[in-house]
């Protein structure tokens, strides 16, 4: 089974089309195309959850203690990706793509992690 991204609202939309535009297979939503727009943090994470998505996020400030708040609470949580908006693009997809094509979606499970990951 493959890695497959939600990127949140306030995602860098450019980041998401050159991920497309580099492996246009890859599996990535926004939560615009998901319909997920006006909703808040902890209904993005259950949807993910869901879905079976790794939430792509800019929000370095409170995703990351919702997502930890569902995993204290016995509930799904498929992964969070920290990525500081600072962090170039390319380097940024660079880390996506081999996030996709080298590791399980398990592998991401109840986990938050920062970009880059080195």
């Amino acid at each position: 089974m493959t890695v497959r991204f939600l990127a949140d609202e306030n995602f860098d939309n450019a980041m998401v089309k050159g991920l497309l535009r580099r492996a246009p297979d890859t599996d990535v939503l926004t939560v615009q195309q998901s319909g997920l727009r006006t909703l808040d943090d902890p209904a993005i994470l259950a949807w993910a959850a869901e879905e079976g998505r790794v939430v792509l996020t800019h929000d370095l400030a409170t995703m990351k203690d919702f997502a930890f708040q569902r995993v204290e609470a016995g509930l799904a949580m498929p992964g969070v990706l920290e990525i500081p908006e600072s962090l170039p693009r390319g380097q940024v997809i660079d880390e996506l793509l081999l996030i996709a094509g080298a590791s399980e979606p398990e592998d991401w499970k109840d986990c938050v992690y920062y970009l880059p990951l080195r």
